[in-house]
């Protein structure tokens, strides 16, 4: 028994000095460890706040530019302006150049002449009817092919329908004149029952128009199946180009105040372009027989200033258009070419080979 108790504590003893040095080597590797990942490891605390500091102003910017946009209020019209009146015969105000020339046109050629033309014939019928009557005449006159008449009836007739071509081709030429390149393009749709406008130069996707109720015009100031809730927005003293279509059937897009009416018809784009020279509110009517509900899609045109134009743009989320450049002239066209094409004369450079690429073949060379 005490042979065994001695080589029990002869193998502890042994043992003691290797489980010694592995605790050594563990304490020593576990104190080296975090030395060795904070020098290598980058803190949290280290990292820059750009990433999250850009985020935070990419997420306000549309909040901002939302609240930056100023709103637009539509204007009242003007009673008796841009709308049809109580009574009325002769046309609507007109606020265009070829509107005020179309007026003339009716008021101080066509319809005098119609008048003259109708109390003539009026006065000859009575005339005739009277001096030839059958009580006056129990013998008629045999009497017929006066030259002279006959000249007459027809070459007087040639006169007036020249007179009055030249001045109505005229008005034709410029209601159809192309538009200039500053143009404002508005695209304008038909549908059954309401219209669609779109500015496309200024990001202005379609908004449609409806007409008001009768109280909602009421307390706008509107007249009844003429005001609608939106509005079409053009500048005053800019041409407007008015791209007219439809989707569905055959509409006419027509503003009697404006001197604008066309048709718009499925699957084509029509032109018209007018230029109103004074703000105000102006409103028309679908003029094509287009379903049940053809009296019921009426034209609210709101012409502004500039700078009220800017502001409803900004109000639809869209961008003003920058003025088109003018055209160049010839010789300015060339004077602008000659410097553009003379650097292209000058000779290439060429490259030096850089001092630690060594030399290149052909210069290690001796010369010959």
């Amino acid at each position: 028994m005490a042979g065994i108790y001695r080589i029990l504590i002869a193998f502890l003893m042994a043992l003691t000095p290797l489980t010694l040095g592995s605790v050594a080597v563990s304490a020593a590797t576990n104190a080296a460890a975090p030395v060795v990942t904070a020098a290598t490891t980058p803190t949290p605390a280290a990292a820059p706040a750009t990433p999250a500091t850009t985020s935070a102003d990419d997420a306000a910017t549309p909040a901002a530019d939302a609240a930056a946009a100023p709103a637009f209020e539509y204007a009242r019209p003007v009673p008796g302006i841009g709308q049809p009146v109580v009574g009325g015969m002769d046309f609507q105000p007109q606020v265009t150049e070829n509107g005020r020339f179309a007026h003339f046109l009716n008021n101080a050629i066509l319809l005098p002449l119609s008048v003259v033309i109708c109390l003539l014939v009026l006065g000859l019928t009575l005339w005739v009817s009277v001096r030839y009557r059958a009580a006056a005449n129990p013998n008629p006159s045999k009497t017929s092919h006066n030259t002279l008449i006959e000249v007459i009836w027809t070459g007087i007739p040639i006169l007036i329908l020249v007179g009055v071509a030249v001045p109505s081709i005229d008005l034709l030429a410029r209601q159809y004149a192309p538009p200039p390149a500053n143009a404002l393009t508005v695209k304008v749709t038909g549908y059954q029952w309401y219209w669609g406008y779109a500015y496309p130069d200024n990001g202005i996707d379609e908004y449609v128009s409806n007409m008001l109720d009768e109280q909602t015009a009421a307390a706008r100031g509107e007249p009844y199946h003429l005001g609608a809730d939106n509005r079409m927005v053009v500048p005053v003293g800019r041409t407007v180009k008015v791209i007219v279509t439809a989707a569905d059937v055959i509409h006419s897009f027509s503003v009697p105040a404006l001197w604008v009416k066309m048709d718009a018809v499925p699957g084509r784009l029509n032109e018209v372009t007018f230029r109103a020279d004074r703000v105000g509110v102006y409103y028309g009517q679908c003029s094509e027989l287009c379903g049940v509900n053809h009296g019921y899609m009426p034209i609210a045109v709101e012409v502004v200033t500039p700078e009220r134009f800017a502001q409803w743009v900004a109000s639809k989320g869209g961008h003003m258009t920058a003025p088109a450049a003018p055209a160049a002239s010839p010789a300015t066209a060339a004077a602008t070419a000659t410097p553009t094409a003379t650097p292209a004369a000058a000779p290439a450079a060429v490259p030096t080979p850089s001092p630690s690429a060594g030399a290149t073949p052909a210069a290690a060379a001796p010369a010959q």
